[in-house]
């Protein structure tokens, strides 16, 4: 994300909103129904559009049920705040102190892992655990138990010191919900209904669904637009496991702008006071959250949804946008543009197809690698023979995979997104980083990971 779409601009119109959700679901194909949910000073409003799936042509409205994939993480980090506020936990306490005794957590340098460094992503975890091995690449979460993190984690060896860079991470947001589930004696599911939801009010977040909650709970598409199965992750609840509503979300998003009274008001306010840097970037990540100025925001998707959720403190806005397909646009530019509407759209249209030059394949593997193009989204080029090809990792599962057709022996194009790659290089021709250009979009530097 470019740091210049966040610079606030009086909102749309419901009209104009409703435009934006036809484009996309009718014309350009990016998913079959889509829930957006504002909040600002005049009050809250809620444009749909599509249906919950391909084959049920019952309309989608704020009470509509998604999954929200790593949106779930801000209400792990909450519900670390609220344990703080409450002097249950410390952030700098050590993970393991709230794990049983015959867990090692790997420690570098003699620091320990944090429970602030888990919710920052900078604890030095990998994305996934290198054990994580699905039975069913639909479910991939579904089988991975907690004897398989314990195992993973008494085997693992950091590859830098615990709180020293930023590094997204399934792993260790999966690990603090876990954690602060064990710590409190209860399930997480159980602590975000106690601690948050019901608090709250938010009657449709949760994991385990009532018949009638079934009823409105949306079918999830993948980039094709066809039927996947619901995601489930038993031991990875905090990174990806909740289920939300448009209007839940809402109400969580008054609690933040203060709209409403709280009793997370204080906890709330913490997750914002804490910052780290993101890389090289202008962003900052709170606890949960992903910071620039006034403005925080956090996305998430599962085989089959897309979520986005963001808020604009200054001027005490908050956006929710609510997808039932995993396709390559997403939903991020919409919500990004409703916060700003200067931000401009995505346009996932193909251009025609074309063809590119040919470049010796021994260049090419100076380019494969692996790029990060924003807080939670890997860039990943690999090669086949004499082709390139490229794959975006959200929340670390994998999107469609294109290929790059080369223009000259540093700037390729991919043809199925409309977007161009240029490779910038150091003195041994190697990949140092690269630049993503879309049209009507700034260009978006990646540094090449290690």
């Amino acid at each position: 994300m470019n740091a210049n779409m966040f610079q606030p601009l009086p909102g749309l119109s419901t009209d104009k909103i409703r435009e934006i959700l036809v484009r996309r679901i009718d014309q350009q194909k990016q998913a079959v129904g889509i829930v957006v949910g504002i909040i600002e000073p005049a009050g809250r409003r809620v444009v749909a559009y599509g249906k919950l799936a391909n084959d049920d042509s019952r309309t989608l409205d704020g009470d509509t049920i998604f999954e929200i994939g790593s949106v779930t993480k801000i209400f792990t980090s909450l519900l670390l705040a609220d344990m703080v506020t409450r002097k249950e936990v410390a952030l700098n306490d050590a993970a393991a102190r709230y794990l049983p005794e015959n867990v090692r957590v790997p420690e570098r340098s003699g620091k320990s892992i944090t429970l602030l460094d888990l919710s920052t992503h900078s604890s030095g975890l990998p994305k996934n655990p290198g054990n994580l091995k699905p039975k069913d690449p639909g479910n991939p979460y579904a089988d991975f138990s907690v004897d398989d993190l314990y195992e993973f984690l008494s085997g693992y060896e950091l590859p830098r010191d615990p709180g020293s860079e930023f590094e997204y991470s399934n792993l260790g947001a999966g690990l603090l919900g876990h954690l602060l589930a064990y710590g409190a004696g209860m399930d997480y599911e159980s602590l975000i209904t106690s601690r948050i939801a019901r608090p709250l009010n938010m009657p449709d977040t949760g994991i385990t669904l009532s018949p009638v909650q079934k009823r409105r709970m949306a079918a999830g598409h993948n980039a094709a637009l066809a039927p996947v199965p619901n995601w489930d992750l038993p031991t990875f609840a905090g990174a990806g496991a909740l289920r939300s509503s448009a209007n839940d979300m809402l109400t969580f998003l008054e609690a933040f702008l203060g709209y409403r009274e709280s009793p997370l008001a204080a906890s709330m306010k913490a997750m914002l006071d804490v910052r780290r840097p993101i890389g090289k970037t202008k962003f900052e990540i709170g606890l949960g959250w992903n910071i620039f100025r006034d403005t925080i925001w956090h996305d998430g998707g599962t085989g089959g949804f897309r979520s986005f959720t963001g808020c604009d403190l200054k001027a005490r806005t908050g956006v929710v946008v609510l997808s039932n397909a995993f396709t390559l646009s997403g939903v991020d530019d919409i919500g990004t543009h409703l916060l700003n509407p200067k931000a401009p759209l995505a346009d996932p249209e193909s251009p025609n197809l074309r063809t590119g030059i040919r470049v010796d394949p021994k260049l090419l593997d100076n380019y494969t690698g692996r790029y990060q193009l924003a807080p939670n989204r890997i860039l990943e080029i690999t090669r086949a023979g004499e082709r390139l090809f490229v794959q975006t990792y959200a929340d670390a599962i994998a999107g469609p995979m294109f290929e790059a057709f080369a223009e000259s022996e540093k700037n390729f194009a991919v043809q199925a997104t409309g977007s161009k790659i240029t490779f910038e290089t150091g003195p041994d021709g190697r990949a140092t980083g690269l630049i993503m250009h879309r049209t009507g979009r700034e260009p978006m530097p990646a540094a090449r990971l290690p």
